[in-house]
C-alpha cells in the first residue's frame, strides 16, 4: 500500500479509501483513477486476512443452496445477480451445495463469512407465505401469472404437472398451494394433479390415464419447464394436439422450451435482479432503486 501511495502521490489513508470505495471520503476523480493505475501497475491486492482480523469477518458471502435443484436457470441466473452485485462492493460469493447436517455450520467457523444467505431454509423452513415476497413478488406471485396466462385464454379446468424429484417436493408443495389459490380467485374449479413418471415410457402412461380420469382438462401448468416439456413429449406421442386439444405452460423460462415444436409458452422471472438485492440486503445496504420486475409470460405456441 505504502508502494501504491508513493507511486500515486497521496498518503497510504487516501489509497486504502480508493481501493475499499470507502463511500464517507471525498475524493477528486483524477486522484482515484491515479491510485488505481498505480496499484493495477503495481500487482497490488488488498490483504484479505489482515483485512477480516480488522473488520471480524471475511469480505465472502456463502450462499446455502443445500436441496434446491442445481441446474435450472432461475437458480444459475439468481446467483449471477448475486455475484455480480458482491463482486461490484468488493465480496467474493461461495456457493455451498452439500446438504450434509452441519456442514453450513462448519464453514462459517473456518471462514467468517459476512454473511449467509439461506436459499433452502427460505422455502424449506418457513411456512410464512411472504418469506420469499409472497403474493408481491414471490413464489406465489409467480405462480399466479402462470394460471392467470391460462385464465385468460378461457380454460377453466386445470391441472398441474410434476415429475418424481425428492428435491422439489417442498416447491411443488407450495406451487400446488398458490397455483390453487390463484384459480380459485379467478373462480376456477380446484387443480388436478398430474404426477409424471420420470421416465418416457411412464410420462406418457401417466398423461393417458389423467386424461381418462380428468377428460375435463383443456390445460397443464407445469411445475418447472422441464415438467412442462415432459408433458408436451407425452402428448406428442399420444397424438394429442397442443394447443388445440391440450394447452401447455411451463415454469422458468428455459431456452431449451422455445426448441421444442410446439414451441413451450413459459412464466420468466427477473431472478438476476432477485440475486442483485439479496447481495445488498445480506451487507445490511439498502437494496437500491431497481426493483425486480413481475414474472412475463414468454408466449409461444403451446398456450
Amino acid at each position: 500500500m505504502k508502494d501504491v501511495a508513493q507511486a500515486s502521490g497521496v498518503s497510504p489513508a487516501t489509497v486504502s479509501f480508493v481501493l475499499n470505495g470507502t463511500a464517507q471520503q471525498t475524493i477528486a476523480p483524477a486522484t482515484i483513477e491515479r491510485v488505481k493505475r498505480a496499484a493495477e501497475k503495481l500487482g497490488y491486492v488488498p490483504n484479505g486476512v489482515a483485512r477480516a482480523l480488522r473488520e471480524g469477518s471475511s469480505r465472502i458471502v456463502v450462499l446455502h443452496v443445500a436441496r434446491l435443484p442445481h441446474g435450472g436457470p432461475q437458480l444459475a441466473d439468481f446467483i449471477d445477480g448475486l455475484d455480480q452485485e458482491l463482486d461490484g462492493l468488493g465480496y467474493t460469493l461461495l456457493v455451498r451445495y452439500g446438504e450434509r447436517e452441519g456442514s453450513v455450520e462448519r464453514l462459517v467457523a473456518q471462514i467468517s463469512p459476512r454473511a449467509v444467505i439461506d436459499i433452502d431454509w427460505l422455502y424449506y423452513d418457513v411456512s410464512d407465505d411472504a418469506a420469499d415476497g409472497g403474493w408481491e413478488s414471490g413464489l406465489a406471485a409467480h405462480s399466479a401469472v402462470q394460471i392467470g396466462h391460462l385464465a385468460g385464454a378461457g380454460h377453466r379446468y386445470l391441472a398441474l404437472a410434476l415429475g418424481r424429484d425428492d428435491r422439489l417436493a417442498r416447491l411443488a408443495e407450495l406451487r400446488f398451494r398458490y397455483a390453487g389459490q390463484a384459480a380459485a380467485a379467478a373462480g376456477l374449479p380446484a387443480l388436478a394433479l398430474l404426477q409424471l413418471s420420470g421416465a418416457v415410457d411412464g410420462d406418457s402412461a401417466a398423461l393417458a390415464a389423467f386424461r381418462v380420469t380428468h377428460p375435463d382438462i383443456t390445460a397443464v401448468a407445469g411445475l418447472d419447464d422441464a415438467s412442462a416439456l415432459r408433458v408436451l413429449a407425452a402428448a406428442q406421442r399420444l397424438g394429442i394436439a397442443v394447443p388445440g386439444e391440450l394447452a401447455v405452460i411451463g415454469f422458468g423460462g428455459s431456452a431449451e422450451g422455445e426448441l421444442f415444436s410446439p414451441s413451450l409458452t413459459t412464466v420468466e422471472i427477473d431472478t438476476v435482479a432477485f440475486g442483485r438485492r439479496a447481495a445488498r440486503t445480506a451487507l445490511g445496504l439498502e437494496p437500491g432503486a431497481e426493483r425486480p420486475g413481475p414474472a412475463v409470460v414468454i408466449r409461444r405456441e403451446s398456450a
